[in-house]
């Protein structure tokens, strides 16, 4: 997915972001079983990335990822108000399925070879790639390039990260648990950049107008899909479907447009879900 206007639109996503929300935050309670068996779901994604997942001051969630969760929820047969939700970083992800703390997770969550060992996928529902948040005022870094012997900024646990170990022996990386801390050592200077998704990327751009930029590329394909249970072959089922709903409805572009758009990120095709 390529980014437009980014400049121009990041304050136009901070200002839609508060009216986002869909959903009311709920407490940290275990998780409860798919398909409407008890009377609440629990449901793991992310509080801080703006666009994609985010608490609010008032206690609501909003972003693309809670828009799409609601959705498979309301499919599985729990309103909104039914949900609660549970932060799932990025590096806890696998154990919060695992232990089942949640039914499942959207979380930007990356579907990788190493990660359905452990759980299994529904999905892709977003496919992005990992970019470069800089400094307004760096010129230094243009892009995938120009990282040798930076300071860089990721998340623990993630697919970004574990690229830059892999690819990038020349960069310093700082992993953080959380991108918002990587976004705040950038803000303070204790970094050169911030790397993960663009996508998430473009919501941190957007809440801080004027103060960062994307630079370069995209440098990988992040897929994103829907974490559950591993083998849980029926729940899977079910979300997929509720996801090709979704799509054929017409509400996942509703639901990108809304929370991405702003940030000037063209709603794509939704991508065909795995076999």
């Amino acid at each position: 997915m390529r980014l437009s206007s980014r400049a121009a639109a990041a304050l136009a996503l901070a200002v839609a972001l508060p009216f986002a929300a869909t959903a009311c935050g709920g407490g940290d309670s275990g998780g409860s079983g798919g398909g409407g068996g008890g009377d609440t779901i629990t449901i793991g994604t992310k509080f801080d990335q703006p666009g994609l997942g985010m608490k609010n001051p008032d206690g609501t969630m909003s972003g693309f990822d809670v828009d799409v969760a609601t959705y498979v929820a309301k499919e599985l047969g729990y309103a909104p108000d039914k949900i609660e939700w549970k932060e799932s970083p990025s590096a806890q992800r696998e154990n919060l399925i695992q232990n089942d703390q949640v039914t499942f997770i959207a979380a930007t969550y990356s579907i990788t070879d190493a990660r359905k060992e452990k759980v299994s996928f529904a999905g892709p529902y977003l496919i992005t790639g990992q970019s470069l948040l800089v400094r307004s005022d760096n010129n230094d870094i243009t892009g995938k390039a120009s990282l040798e012997n930076k300071i860089l900024c990721s998340v623990s646990g993630s697919t970004p990260a574990q690229k830059i170990k892999d690819e990038y022996p020349k960069v310093q990386l700082q992993q953080y648990d959380t991108y918002s801390a990587c976004v705040e050592a950038l803000k303070n200077g204790a970094v050169d950049a911030v790397t993960t998704d663009e996508v998430i990327l473009a919501g941190y751009a957007a809440q801080s107008p004027g103060a960062f930029k994307i630079v370069g590329e995209p440098f990988s394909e992040e897929r994103y899909g829907i974490g559950l249970k591993k083998d849980d072959t029926e729940l899977q089922t079910k979300i997929n479907d509720a996801l090709k709903k979704m799509e054929d409805s017409g509400a996942w572009k509703a639901a990108f447009d809304k929370n991405l758009g702003p940030a000037g990120i063209t709603a794509p095709a939704p991508p065909p879900l795995d076999k």
